[in-house]
């Protein structure tokens, strides 16, 4: 233990991530020795341009603007800058893709019924243990659906217009009822860690207060926020947003894994016990919540990543597909794949993809692997995307609103690390489309992956979870019937729905 804790200290010096600032209290001028040292940092790195206004800020603005330059160390800057804007020439050799392996997959389409059960059991004793957790991926804002909230915030329409937070916290308390019921336990808790960016870490927080924490104890979730990284111009300097901010964006998904540790989660899991960890998005509507299912499997596999997808729907979907990349668990890009690979059969069944693992951002951790962050985050690669980022003349102090690209936004992804591990520590399980995957992604009304979609999607199920209990749905209009989380997790508990004619749309919320 003492060896690890040592490298996350070592791993957060080098890549200079500190805690957190002293929240509240009034605005303080650095000293002149402490402003002494950041200038000569910066000033070594070819960066100084970023003191360009310092001498004529405000207090607050000095105390602003020198906390976020204590946070970067400009010379890894200055080499992820580098690495972006003239990358090494790699050879174009041949990737070897394969899927993976067939003793590392399972398919909720073909596997036993009794291995499904198994899972699921096995998965439930572990919540009940209390060695399960949930990491939800919160970050992003609904702008695209004409909101500026976070869009875990979202109303996506429901009779009952629940948010996306409010369907999977109650998710959360299901499963935690099911397995404190089945293995008679006083307590059971399933810790939820949301991360947020810097645009959503406010209004989150304030959701959730206001929302009680949706039945949750407020001591079990926890609200953490994920890393930036300053906007690079294409000449290799760090941008200005204003006079007295660096101009910064999230660093992408991948950024969990620094967060993680930063925040102190992975220690607070530690704390806990926890040792298996499910880790989604926040804009799957469908999204199992801590899956029993999932979590037996994985831990039935002793893996350290496993990882949900769905069907690939045909040859030219526009999905990311999880397989084997000369050896290795990879993801490779729709993009990326050539047309021969993404029409292949599958040579035991003509009927289907060779590669049809599409990526859902749905996926299993152990806590070992999250405890051994800090030994491989620093080979975590990054992403340039150019981008028109609005900025300060350092020379003449003008806002500058470009017309074409004129810099870069660095960012990491999640599944960059899959190719860390064997495949023998990796582990993959398809699951039904309908039943798990429905991504809130596009404005209201474009008729894919949009609110109506969604709504759409859970009232489709819902339907389908009361007929199997045996009652009837009468619609004029393919309405469906929201079935609250609360009184079914999976379809399980509707008994008492049967015989009973239900006309849709409606709402289950409690037995009657």
């Amino acid at each position: 233990m003492e060896a690890v804790r040592e490298a996350i200290t070592n791993t957060l010096e080098a890549l200079h991530i500190t805690g957190g600032g002293n929240d509240g209290a009034p605005a303080q001028e650095p000293s002149e020795q402490q402003l002494k040292e950041l200038r000569e940092k910066y000033e070594r790195a070819g960066q100084e341009q970023v003191f360009a206004f310092y001498d004529k800020l405000s207090t607050a603005e000095k105390a602003a603007i020198f906390g976020q330059l204590s946070d970067f160390d400009p010379e890894y800057i200055n080499e992820l800058a580098e690495k972006a804007l003239h990358p090494p020439k790699e050879e174009s050799t041949e990737a070897a893709l394969e899927p993976l392996p067939s003793e590392a997959t399972s398919s909720v389409l073909d596997s036993k019924p009794e291995d499904l059960q198994k899972w699921y059991d096995d998965g439930l004793e572990l919540i009940a243990e209390n060695k399960v957790a949930v990491v939800l991926m919160a970050g992003g804002q609904g702008t695209r659906l004409g909101s500026s909230a976070p869009k875990g915030c979202y109303n996506i329409g429901l009779p009952s217009e629940k948010s996306l937070f409010q369907l999977q916290g109650e998710r959360i308390a299901k499963v935690e009822q099911l397995a404190k019921k089945k293995h008679s336990k006083a307590n059971v808790t399933v810790p939820w860690y949301v991360m947020t960016s810097g645009p959503t870490r406010k209004p989150t927080q304030e959701f959730f207060e206001k929302n009680n924490y949706f039945g949750l104890k407020k001591e079990n979730v926890m609200i953490f926020e994920q890393g930036v990284l300053p906007c690079i111009s294409n000449e290799g300097k760090i941008l200005l947003e204003s006079k007295s901010k660096v101009a910064v964006a999230p660093d992408g998904n991948g950024g969990l894994y620094q967060a993680l540790i930063k925040s102190g989660v992975v220690a607070d899991m530690g704390k806990r016990g926890i040792q298996h960890i499910h880790a989604y998005c926040v804009d799957n509507c469908l999204v199992k919540v801590a899956d029993p299912a999932f979590i037996g499997f994985s831990a039935s596999k002793s893996v350290d990543i496993a990882t949900k997808v769905v069907r690939k729907r045909n040859a030219k979907e526009s999905v990311g597909l999880i397989l084997q990349k000369n050896g290795r668990p990879d993801v490779v890009e729709y993009s990326e794949i050539s047309t021969e690979d993404a029409e292949a059969k599958d040579p035991k069944d003509p009927e289907i993809l060779k590669f049809r693992a599409a990526n859902i951002v749905n996926h299993y951790y152990s806590y070992n692997f999250l405890e051994s962050i800090p030994t491989w985050v620093k080979d975590l690669k990054h992403h340039v995307a150019r981008k028109k980022i609005p900025h300060v003349n350092t020379d003449n102090g003008e806002t500058i609103k470009p017309e074409k690209p004129n810099g870069i936004k660095l960012e990491q992804f999640v599944f960059d690390c899959f190719p860390f591990l064997t495949l023998d520590k990796f582990a993959c399980m398809e699951v039904r489309r309908e039943d798990e995957f429905s991504p809130l992604k596009n404005a209201p009304g474009t008729g894919e992956d949009d609110p109506d979609t969604s709504k759409k999607d859970i009232m489709a199920q819902g339907a389908k979870w009361v007929r199997a209990a045996g009652a009837t749905v009468v619609s004029e209009s393919d309405d469906g019937v929201e079935v609250s989380p609360l009184i079914s997790y999976g379809g399980e508990g509707l008994e008492f729905l049967s015989g009973r004619t239900i006309k849709a749309p409606a709402v289950i919320e409690k037995e009657e």
